[in-house]
């Protein structure tokens, strides 16, 4: 896998895996500690207070109205408040933004194609939500209050409906108050604004239109839907879940596009001029380049300045959304010089939820961004972000971002490091030149990026180092001489038996002691390992984007890619004894070795080319894994079948082992990309508070009482496409998410190689006879060429390989892989194919062989490109042609040599078929 910040690789925020309990955050949550500013009175710090509003804003007892037959629509969201009461919240600077409604109403939502609808299905039953609730929870900033007003009348009992559900309201209201910050921030005083009176026109931008219902369903329990303008993917409902054994996940039931979103109808009360604005989803700053010096403290302490240089793309922002782990603790943040205001979210005391990611931080500008402009920020921060796994072996990346970003943005990064003596220190980029310490002083180090890059990291341990080269490449490998303490202890193995000729009367022999594995023991082999397999994609993908590349040890099976640094996990480290020492499967043993060459692939696909949004990464896993497995095609094929049969065989296993799949990737570290300030605002404590049912006692009503979820019947491949990426991740399908990426990702690139190839090879003008060279690599090496330093989209990837499309993969005629994208990239299904009806009949040079082929457990849409060899007695099969199967049925048509007598489909296993 590709390290990645924890929330900030994919454009929207993915299901978050949670292993805390439930909490619940109202205005005491936030505490005085909960945001550090640049003075301690509301008067000096009005962002603050402005957040605190939000956070925590109650019922207004003067806004309390009987409604009957109102709706609230948003593009595809149609609720309907049929009958009962609802409460306005009071304003924060002059605007009302939540009400709760209690009574009857009905939600109704309707997915955009197949893809959706199926996800819908599965979590609620139904493709189209059609929901009634009884309680809800609006939050908005726009002029729906205004709207609704028409449809108001006097209420009979406001003081005691206010009195009932105010506190639920405050709660409920935090979970939206950072988003709602970067629309009201627009309102604060510029920093020399002098007598400054906000004007609520400043935040009636008709771009950022927000959005949040949470309702309690009367079957589904209380789930949420979101509009956002400003998102890639404006329309998300979900729900909060627990597993069985306790974990909390948020299910994404649908998030799409609409088309028409990226320009809103104007609101009544906008004003009559705009400033510049950004399209849905894309991020109205770009950070160019990080300047960062920090010192480290082992086992387990950081301090570090940042220098952030950022380029404003389009005008309006007033605040900036970071990301930074929960541990370190942010001391100021300056801009030429200026402290500036920023809130800082921290963990509720007495749970884990804050140690197991990061915290949002918004950092608020003196005066709104204009595009063009660059902006400069300084962080000053410090804390325990490291943590010590075993001896001389520190586990960087185990509590968070150590540097704060803004997500998956291609950016130059200067890193300077200093550290105790007696410790050595690996970092992204190239050795510069840097004072040399004085006798007893920490040591120095500085590393300089070659070339942009999506992210930035180091690793410190007490390493030895092992190096080997790979054509003008040096490629080093440090480990430490022993593993992390909860490292599984190898078994005892017996002695050989003696030969009882030379010592009679010995029975049974003597255990002998294990040996410990010991990563510095092997360092050299994963180095020679590594630059093997960066001598093979260099061949075939073009040259390694950087100098060198270095791996370090890695606690735990997680292995994790940074351009030109690699940390390797400790189990990549073990010899083929070592590993069956540990009691691993063959299979589990042989993705262990793969692990060097999978984590060097990244190199070019994650990290050289990376992907445009959640939906495209599992092109980065899939493709990676598939290149470390073509190694391994041509030095073991029995392997590599072994592996490909394993990954069938998981998808249809309701218990896959997720330890068997190289890299167990960190779903809760592989989030969202770039739109921080965006929908990655929305659920930031979402999973926390259940909504409660309107016939709930009082002291009932925070209490989140979620149904713990049976997952028994669910088949891994039923969770969903690869393009679904970390949305795999759910309640219902809690290793899914490693078993489609990796398993159906890389089958499918097997199956677009093993079709170009094959018809390639039956081409009279194809890519074979062009210089005899590989299509698929052929067509892998123009998307680096053209998307070096960029991000690549599934579709744009597979119009690459759509450029030189052999005629006999034209589906249709069209010089196009829709087909595949639609049915296979996009599809779940593992078809069974047969043969039926076949028929030789001679001819006088050759045969003519008519048949059918039968695809079940299929889609009726779905098509297959299928490859048919003849049997000849005394040859080796031959391959005939490949044929399109769509639906159910279809017939064909082929020439057979003279002597054919026997039909197979797909003997070489090349579709990603049912196991049988």
């Amino acid at each position: 896998m590709t390290k990645v910040p924890l929330t900030t690789r994919k454009s929207r925020l993915a299901p978050v895996l949670l292993l805390a309990s439930l909490i619940v955050l109202g205005n005491e949550a936030l505490g005085s500690d909960a945001a550090a500013n640049t003075a301690e009175d509301g008067e000096g710090a009005p962002a603050r207070s402005l957040y605190l509003q939000l956070n925590a804003v109650g019922l207004d007892p003067t806004r309390v109205f009987r409604v009957r037959e109102i709706s609230l629509d948003r593009p595809a969201i149609h609720i309907t408040l049929e009958d009962g009461t609802i409460a306005f919240t009071q304003d924060v600077m002059g605007k009302i933004t939540g009400a709760f409604f209690a009574g009857e109403g009905e939600v109704l939502l309707v997915p955009p194609n197949d893809v959706e609808r199926r996800s819908m299905s599965l979590f609620t039953g139904m493709a189209i939500l059609e929901e009634r609730f009884n309680t809800a929870y609006f939050r908005f900033n726009d002029a729906t209050a205004a709207k609704l007003e028409p449809g108001l009348r006097a209420p009979e009992d406001a003081a005691e409906f206010v009195a009932r559900w105010n506190d639920t309201a405050r709660t409920l209201a935090h979970a939206d108050a950072m988003r709602l910050l970067s629309t009201f921030s627009r309102m604060l005083p510029p920093a020399d604004a002098g007598a400054f009176k906000p004007s609520a026109a400043a935040a009636s931008d008709p771009a950022d239109r927000l959005f949040h219902a949470r309702l309690q369903g009367n079957k589904l329990g209380a789930f949420d839907i979101f509009f956002d303008a400003t998102a890639g993917e404006q329309v998300e409902a979900g729900q909060a879940k627990r597993t069985q054994d306790g974990n909390l996940y948020f299910n994404v039931w649908t998030s799409f596009a609409i088309e028409d979103a990226q320009k809103p109808k104007a609101a009544e009360d906008s004003p009559p001029t705009r400033m510049a604005e950004s399209a849905p989803g894309e991020d109205p700053v770009r950070v160019r380049s990080y300047a960062i010096n920090a010192r480290v403290k082992p086992p387990k302490e950081l301090d570090a300045e940042v220098q952030l240089h950022i380029d404003v793309l389009h005008s309006g922002a007033r605040s900036l959304v970071f990301e930074l782990s929960r541990y370190l603790q942010i001391q100021k943040v300056e801009s030429e010089g200026k402290a500036l205001e920023f809130i800082q979210n921290p963990a509720v005391e007495g749970t884990e939820l804050a140690r197991n990611g990061n915290d949002l931080v918004a950092v608020i500008l003196p005066a709104p961004a204009h595009q063009g402009h660059e902006i400069n920020l300084r962080f000053v921060y410090a804390g325990e972000v490291l943590a010590e796994a075993g001896p001389g072996l520190l586990y960087v990346g185990a509590r968070g971002n150590w540097y704060p970003n803004r997500g998956l943005v291609m950016a130059d990064f200067d890193l300077t490091f200093h550290y105790p003596p007696g410790w050595t220190l690996v970092a992204t980029g190239k050795p510069a030149s840097v004072s040399t310490p004085k006798a007893g002083d920490d040591q120095a180090s500085r590393w300089v990026s070659e070339r942009p890059v999506p992210v930035a990291g180091f690793d410190l341990g007490k390493y030895v180092r092992a190096t080997a080269s790979a054509g003008n490449v040096v490629v080093e490998a440090y480990a430490t001489a022993g593993v992390e303490r909860d490292f599984p202890k190898p078994s005892p193995q017996p002695s050989p038996l003696p030969d009882p000729a030379l010592r009679p009367g010995i029975v049974n022999p003597t255990p002998v002691p294990p040996l410990f594995p010991s990563p510095a023991r092997n360092a050299a082999d994963v180095a020679d390992a590594a630059a093997r397999a960066l001598g093979y994609y260099a061949d075939r993908f073009g040259p390694f984007p950087y100098s060198k590349l270095a791996l370090t040890q890695l606690p735990g099976r997680e292995s994790q890619g940074w351009p030109g640094l690699i940390f390797l996990s400790s189990y990549a480290f073990l010899t083929t004894e070592e590993s069956e020492s540990l009691h691993a499967s063959p299979s589990h043993a042989l993705l262990d070795r793969q692990i060097p060459a999978h984590e060097a692939a990244h190199q070019w696909w994650g990290d050289l080319v990376t992907w445009s949004s959640y939906r495209d990464q599992w092109f980065s896993e899939g493709l990676a894994n598939y290149c470390s497995l073509m190694m391994l095609q041509e030095k073991n094929p029995a392997a590599f079948r072994e592996i490909m049969d394993k990954y069938r065989r998981d998808l249809v296993e309701k218990d896959s082992v997720e330890k068997n799949l190289i890299g167990k990737d960190l779903i809760g570290k592989d989030q969202a990309e770039t739109d921080l300030a965006n929908t990655d605002l929305k659920k930031t404590d979402l999973l926390e508070t259940d909504l409660p049912k309107n016939d709930l006692p009082k002291n009932d009503l925070l209490k989140n009482d979620l149904p713990k979820n049976d997952q028994s019947g669910n088949l891994p491949k039923d969770a969903g496409p690869v393009t679904l990426g970390s949305r795999l991740l759910s309640s219902e399908f809690p290793k899914a998410y490693q078993v489609v990426t990796y398993g159906r990702g890389t089958w499918l690139f097997h199956m677009l190689r093993s079709m170009l190839q094959d018809a390639g090879a039956r081409e009279p003008h194809g890519s074979k006879q062009a210089g005899g060279d590989d299509p698929f690599l052929k067509s892998l090496r123009k998307v680096r060429e053209r998307y070096q330093g960029k991000t690549i989209s599934t579709r744009e990837l597979l119009d690459v390989f759509a450029e030189d499309l052999p005629r006999s993969l034209r589906y249709e005629g069209k010089a196009s892989l829709d087909w595949f994208l639609e049915g296979w990239v996009n599809g779940t299904s593992l078809p069974r194919l047969e043969l039926q009806s076949v028929k030789f009949t001679p001819k006088e040079k050759e045969a003519v062989v008519t048949g059918v082929i039968r695809q079940k457990d299929a889609p009726e849409d779905l098509v297959t490109s299928v490859p048919i060899y003849a049997v000849i007695s005394g040859r080796s099969p031959v391959l005939l042609g490949r044929v399109f199967a769509a639906g159910a049925e279809s017939p064909f048509t082929l020439s057979a040599p003279l002597g054919a007598h026997k039909l197979l489909l797909d003997p070489n296993g090349t579709i990603l078929t049912h196991p049988r």
